[in-house]
């Protein structure tokens, strides 16, 4: 029920910063489709660009883990990542986000930030707690032969609701705290276009919600740091249509053909040399 209060709290909140939208950024076309006829009305839905915060360093030079990873701050890559998207946005004719979300972690704080300075678009993100990455037990007290099994654990096809990454968190126990905020934000009608600057693994959730409408979760999404995807969006998730998933304005995470989870292995098994 905390989980529950805090998303609706904050989205609220949201709406009271940036207040009532201006004009929608539904194009002139789509307005004309509109139009009801006598054998169908056009699907009215809105738009959520879905973000993963810019590039950071979860282990150090020698791959030992950092202390605290929720503490981690954007790296000059993942500055230079948060800047392209928000330039980028602004090319394609994104001028006005009618409400921001990021978690309460510095580092979708700060990449949020970036990408509305870039952006031209005034405003600050509004911080939800239930929208953190998944958490994670300690990877120092994990075996180096159970390493593999333990960072992958998240990479199959369709993943159980019961599986746990490092140890801790569940699927179902991540979706559980996400469901919510996500309601809260649809409920509220006062926004056409969102921005949520958040992680891998929940916005990996969050497409698929979007992709099923249900607690489906698939692993085979991979974001890249700096990346968006745009999902349009009916009253909820069964009404949603993927326009994109992984737009990388600056390119730099698609040099690389390994999975995230698959880098994280192999900075961690780096460290037990």
């Amino acid at each position: 029920m905390r989980w529950i209060s805090k998303a609706i709290s904050a989205v609220a909140l949201a709406a009271a910063m940036i207040g009532p939208p201006g004009i929608s950024g539904a194009s002139a076309e789509d307005a004309k489709v509109g139009a009801a006829t006598s054998v169908w009305t056009a699907p009215q839905r809105r738009r959520i660009v879905l973000m993963r915060h810019g590039d950071v360093a979860y282990f150090d030079a020698q791959g030992k883990p950092v202390p605290d990873p929720d503490k981690v701050n954007l790296s000059d890559k993942g500055k230079a990542q948060a800047d392209a998207t928000g330039a980028y946005l602004k090319t394609i004719g994104i001028t006005r986000f009618d409400r921001v979300l990021s978690s309460d972690l510095p580092r979708t704080i700060e990449t949020a930030e970036r990408v509305l300075a870039a952006a031209g678009i005034a405003g600050k993100p509004t911080q939800v707690e239930a929208l953190r990455e998944m958490r994670i037990g300690p990877i120092k007290d994990v075996a180096t032969a159970d390493l593999p099994k333990t960072l992958l654990a998240l990479d199959s096809p369709r993943v159980a609701g019961d599986t746990r990454f490092v140890g801790r968190e569940s699927v179902a126990e991540l979706q559980g705290r996400i469901a919510p905020a996500i309601k809260a934000l649809l409920d509220d009608k006062g926004w056409d276009t969102a921005l949520l600057v958040l992680h891998a693994l929940v916005n990996n959730t969050i497409l698929s919600m979007a992709l099923t409408g249900d607690a489906a979760y698939y692993g085979h999404f991979d974001y890249g740091a700096g990346c968006f995807a745009i999902i349009d969006v009916g009253a909820d998730f069964t009404d949603a249509v993927i326009k994109a998933v992984n737009v990388c304005p600056n390119p730099s995470p698609y040099e690389s053909r390994l999975k995230t989870t698959e880098s994280l292995l192999a900075q961690a098994l780096k460290g037990r040399q």
